[in-house]
Order: structure tokens, then C-alpha cells, then sequence
């Protein structure tokens, strides 16, 4: 490979001839091959990264801090990467010691040489742009990752609400469609009382709305950045104005209502917003991973199981027992939810390991959350698109497993007693009789009574007379 030498801290670097990128780059890619998960995985936060340095240069501009031409080029170039373009020069790890700076750094020597590259310079001479100077100007990593990774979350999160939108409204719709269809209820995995399929779609329905609207809720905890907070949170080398000028400049860039922290110190540390925020990602999950442990018992037999319902055949299931079908579409959701679980606990470690005025474990938070942001939005879209849309009722087994079950004997409770419908529940599982018959057996009610009370349609809501 052609290299070109360029000189830091450190001494001489080697970096790639045709590299963007620049030696803080290059010695991150030798320090962190951890992952093999460069930062460009995530398009949002290089774009949200770009629009802050656009923020940046814009602001220094109009406090006469940087001159028009720079200013102008900065912008240009970070309109560039906004629109998606550069990306492949985003290389370092999302695994990164140092808090983000070779994430900031490979940010700005992208922009510093390409510049050069536009003015035909040299590629690492940075005679137009200087990465420190000019693009990082009037910025630390400890204010401009913390602002870029809170706006990236705020780019991303749509996808996920917008997918669980669409997963809870076929929800709905398969409620509406399964209205009809009279089911067992089962409680600790025992038969309880009837119910309909209608209903139990509509709850599953219920719960994923609610957990869209918690997500958009909680989202709104990163619209409060620490932009303009430089190193610990002081400002230092920053214009007076700058932070209210720059964070007003990038909530225009990026069109999301950003509002600068009212305590900058405080923000320069505090995790708290990607704890609560990673936290309602773990309880979507959890939901979700309920619903497909609920699908995968009512698909299951389809003579040994439950066999309520049919979920749509994906693939083969065996490679020696012919004509066997897996609930393969749920078993994937499940285990992404477990994903996402376990990235919750790591970033609450994360988070609470930061020490004094810099939480240094940020890159993990927030490799984590925009990883589970991804997975989440992919487990709903195939649960939606592959699953739930095609599921088919066998009304004929729901209805036989709801005349042989003796929960229904509840609805004997307010007329007979909870003493003499233990005993026909019991009697019934003695001698398999139903417990219609029993009552009318037994004397306690006619068989058009015993026919009327014992509707399983009666027993879908409050009855009690």
C-alpha cells in the first residue's frame, strides 16, 4: 500500500496515500481493532457529527472567530457527509478508549483533507484547513461527541416507532379479524376461562402502542446538549456567545429542537439520559420477546400442542423429521430481544463507571444503544412483515379445547358457590364430563339454564347479576 507520512504528538505516522483520514486516525485503527465495526455502521452519527461541526464553524463565523472562506468550506464539506457521501473515511472503531477523540479526530482530518484534496494540496499538508485548528475550533471531544451522540440517537429513533406503529396497528387489525373466535384463557400455563383471540391481539396491540409513545418520550431527553462546554464544562477558548449561538445553529442544521443544559459541568458527565433511554429499549424488548414466547405455545403441536393458530411456514424445520415447521420468525425475535437486554446492563455499567468531569465509557453507551436501536427496528419490522401479518385461527381447536376445559365452572361462582363449583371442577376431572353435563346431571340447572349460563360468549365480560 502507497503511504504519505504525516507528523504528530507522537512523531512520524504512516496513514494510506488516498486517506481522508489522517495519523490520530491511523494510530486509532492500530490501537482499537476490536469490533471491526467502524463508526460509519451508524450513517446517523457521522451525519450528526458533521452537522455539529457545521454548527460550529457557522458560529465561529458570525463571532468573527474564523474567516468567510474557511467557514464556507467547513460547511461545504459537512453538507457533503450529511448527504451521505465520505462515509468509507469514517474507519475508527466504535470500540474507542479516550472518550470519543479518535472519533472527533477522524472527523476532523476527513474535513481538513478534504479540503486539501478540492484545493488540489496535498493530501495530510493541511494548508487550507487545520483539523485542530480550524475545524475543531472553539470545541473539545468532551462537548462535540457528547452533542453528536445525543443527536445521532434523535436521527435514529423514528425508525424504530415508525415499525412499531405498523407492528401495533396489523395487531389491531388481526383483533379485529380474530373478534369472533372464542379461545381458552390460561393463567401459570392452566386453563383459566374463555376469552376471545380478538382479545388477546388487541393487548398485544395495546402494549406496543404504549411502548412507541414511551420511546418518543424518552427520547426527548437528548434534546439537551452540552455543545459550547468544551473540556469539563467551563467553555474555555470559546467566544461568550458561542454556546447559545452554535446550539441555536445546529438545531436548524438538524431540525430537532436542541437546547443547551442548564449546568454544563453536570452534563459533561451525566449518563442518566442513555440510562433511561437504553432502559425503555429493554422493556420494548421484553414485551416483544412475551408476545413471540405467546405465539410460539399457540402455534405449538400441531397435534401436541396448543395449535390455536397457524403461524406462516418460513422454511423447513429438520433436517431428519420430515414435515416439521419451526416458529423460526419468533425464536429470532427472542433472541434479539436477549441482545438487547444484555446491552442495557452494559450500558448502566458504563455509565455509572465514569469518574469526576468526564464520562469516559461513552463510546461503549452509545455503540450499544444505536446497535440496539437497529436490532430492535429490525426484529419488529420481521415480526410485522413475516409473522404476525400472515397468522391464521383454527377456530375448531380453539372451540374444543374451550367445551372441554373446566374453567369455565367460574362463571357458576355467584350462583352456586366457590365450595360446590370446586367440586364439580373436580368431579369433571375424575370422570372427563363436561361440566355442563355435570350441572344438569346433577340436578343444580336445566339444560337450557346450564346452555345459557354456560355461553362462553357470556364470560368475555362483566356478567355479574
Amino acid at each position: 500500500m502507497s503511504c504519505r507520512i504525516e507528523h504528530d504528538l507522537l512523531g512520524d505516522q504512516t496513514v494510506p496515500s488516498d486517506a481522508l483520514y489522517g495519523s490520530q486516525t491511523a494510530r486509532a485503527l492500530n490501537n482499537f481493532p476490536i469490533t471491526n465495526i467502524p463508526i460509519s455502521h451508524f450513517p446517523h452519527l457521522i451525519k450528526a457529527l458533521a452537522m455539529v461541526k457545521k454548527a460550529a464553524a457557522m458560529a465561529n463565523n458570525e463571532l468573527n472567530q474564523i474567516d468567510d472562506k474557511k467557514a464556507k468550506i467547513i460547511s461545504q464539506i459537512c453538507n457533503e457527509i450529511i448527504s451521505g457521501d465520505l462515509h468509507g473515511e469514517f474507519v475508527v472503531d466504535v470500540m474507542q478508549g479516550g472518550a470519543g477523540t479518535s472519533t472527533n479526530m477522524n472527523m476532523n482530518e476527513v474535513i481538513s483533507n478534504r479540503a486539501s484534496q478540492l484545493n488540489d494540496e496535498s493530501l495530510g499538508s493541511y494548508l487550507t484547513l487545520h483539523p485542530n485548528n480550524d475545524v475543531n475550533l472553539s470545541q473539545s471531544t468532551n462537548d462535540v461527541y457528547p452533542t453528536a451522540v445525543r443527536l445521532s440517537i434523535l436521527l435514529e429513533y423514528r425508525k424504530l416507532t415508525d415499525s412499531l406503529e405498523r407492528l401495533s396497528t396489523t395487531l389491531k387489525h388481526k383483533s379485529e379479524e380474530f373478534s369472533h373466535v372464542i379461545k381458552l384463557g390460561r393463567t401459570q400455563l392452566q386453563d383459566a376461562v374463555p376469552m376471545t383471540l380478538g382479545q388477546t391481539f388487541h393487548a398485544y396491540h395495546t402494549t406496543l402502542k404504549e411502548e412507541s409513545k414511551r420511546v418518543r418520550e424518552d427520547a426527548k431527553l437528548f434534546q439537551e446538549v452540552n455543545l459550547g462546554a468544551t473540556a469539563i464544562g467551563t467553555g474555555i477558548n470559546t467566544h461568550p456567545d458561542y454556546a447559545i449561538l452554535a446550539i441555536r445553529k445546529l438545531a436548524f442544521i438538524s431540525g430537532e429542537p436542541l437546547t443547551l443544559s442548564s449546568d454544563l459541568i453536570e452534563a459533561t458527565s451525566d449518563m442518566g439520559a442513555f440510562v433511561a433511554f437504553s432502559g425503555t429499549l429493554k422493556r420494548t424488548a421484553t414485551k416483544l420477546s412475551k408476545i413471540c414466547n405467546d405465539l410460539r405455545l399457540m402455534s405449538s403441536g400441531p397435534r401436541g400442542g396448543f395449535n390455536e393458530i397457524n403461524l406462516p411456514a418460513r422454511q423447513p424445520g429438520s433436517s431428519i423429521m420430515p414435515g416439521k415447521v419451526n416458529p423460526v420468525i419468533p425464536e429470532v425475535v427472542n433472541q434479539i430481544a436477549f441482545q438487547i437486554i444484555g446491552k442495557d446492563v452494559t450500558v448502566t455499567m458504563a455509565a455509572e463507571a465514569g469518574q469526576l468531569e468526564l464520562n469516559v465509557m461513552e463510546p461503549v453507551i452509545i455503540y450499544n444503544i444505536l446497535d440496539s436501536i437497529q436490532l430492535l427496528t429490525s426484529a419488529v419490522d420481521l415480526l410485522e412483515r413475516l409473522c404476525i401479518k400472515g397468522i391464521t385461527a383454527n377456530e375448531d381447536r380453539c372451540r374444543e379445547l374451550v367445551e372441554q376445559s373446566i374453567g369455565i365452572v367460574t362463571a357458576l361462582n355467584s350462583l352456586l358457590g366457590y365450595q360446590v363449583t370446586t367440586r364439580l371442577a373436580k368431579e369433571a376431572l375424575q370422570t372427563g364430563k363436561s361440566i355442563r353435563e355435570l350441572v344438569v346431571e346433577l340436578d343444580y340447572m336445566s339444560s337450557e339454564q346450564a346452555a345459557l349460563l354456560l355461553d362462553p360468549k357470556s364470560m368475555l365480560k362483566p356478567n355479574l347479576i
